[in-house]
């Protein structure tokens, strides 16, 4: 802790126009509304800022996590005294390149980038319109829907790469991404802070029109109105989540302030007062009756924080995917 508190009085001292939130609740931020506070929370105005932050942190053998709009991560309720958040929340150039690619910062918003593409006759993002995620946090989990992912649009991405304090600009073949996974989820160490996207030209009516369908498909279906994280697990292999659940006859079941969606059974919705353990412990309960009912494991897409969760830099590799989830007899935690 002693180590914590001289790095973020540095980072006060060194960049002293730069938003730092301390003590603050994750509830204030997070798409689920739930989330006690963190040490700092700190929102820097430019990658440069960013690197300057990472760099005071490993001096005193520590790093931080970056965060988008917390639209994929459940905080515990007695939030985390020894984590220093990173936002990228001001990260927002988004331009047009001479080739005709585009390049977005890890803060704009995947609706945004997708407006921007169809603003310039522009295709194949019309699948991000609607998620309520960012570009860094959407290429981390190689994000899709309605049949389209990252990984079909994105042609690089720069990181930063904390063990190193270096920057670095990789081809999407280098990525690994696979079904809601990167080399950014699966391995360590790594800041995502902008990519590229190429796209194929298309008519701006027709993009537009797609957009307009897929978001109303998400309004018919999805419970947007209550705070949420999106869906909850990941599709197995061979099946559907949501189905899952339904046919287990989940719909509507709660533990405290928590529930799974009456409107679609692939979320879980904060109904009013609902805390991390009650989410953690209705999706750990999902998981058990529906993997006695149909022998399918259901894997959390939400990355679920523990009360203990801290990143320390200890040696060549930071753990930045630690994630809790429990096994198929809900008696043993285990972290991926």
């Amino acid at each position: 802790m002693e180590q914590l508190e001289q790095a973020i009085l540095e980072i006060k001292k060194t960049l002293p126009g730069m938003t730092l939130l301390e003590n603050e609740p994750m509830s204030e931020h997070s798409s689920f509304r739930i989330g006690g506070p963190v040490r700092a929370l700190a929102v820097p105005g430019d990658v440069t800022s960013v690197s300057r932050i990472c760099h005071i942190l490993k001096e005193h053998k520590l790093a931080p996590m970056l965060v988008g709009n917390c639209t994929n991560i459940l905080f515990p309720d007695e939030g985390l005294p020894e984590l220093f958040l990173i936002s990228t929340e001001k990260l927002q150039k988004l331009f047009l390149l001479p080739d005709g690619a585009i390049y977005a910062e890890a803060g704009v918003s995947l609706s945004k980038l997708a407006s921007f593409a169809q603003a310039n006759g522009l295709a194949g993002l019309e699948f991000a319109s609607g998620i309520p995620g960012t570009v860094g946090g959407g290429l981390r989990m190689n994000a899709g829907a309605y049949g389209g992912e990252m990984k079909d649009v994105v042609e690089s991405v720069v990181y930063y790469y904390l063990p190193e304090q270096t920057l670095y600009e990789i081809p999407k073949d280098n990525c690994k991404f696979a079904y809601r996974s990167s080399v950014f989820q699966t391995a360590a160490g790594f800041a995502i802070l902008s990519a590229v996207f190429r796209l194929p030209e298309g008519n701006r009516d027709e993009i537009a029109a797609k957009m307009r369908e897929l978001n109303e498909r998400r309004r018919d279906k999805q419970p947007l109105d209550l705070p949420s994280a999106g869906s909850a697990f990941k599709r197995p292999e061979g099946h559907y989540a949501a189905a899952l659940i339904d046919e287990a006859g989940l719909k509507g079941f709660a533990v405290g302030g928590a529930q799974v969606s009456e409107k679609h059974a692939g979320f879980v919705v904060n109904k009013g007062g609902a805390t991390s353990h009650d989410v953690h412990e209705l999706m750990m309960q999902v998981r058990r009756i529906v993997h006695e009912k149909f022998q399918v494991a259901l894997e959390p897409e939400i990355i679920l924080l523990p009360p203990d969760y801290k990143l320390e830099d200890n040696g060549p590799a930071i753990r930045l995917n630690h994630v809790t989830v429990t096994d198929m007899s809900g008696m043993t935690d285990r972290e991926t």
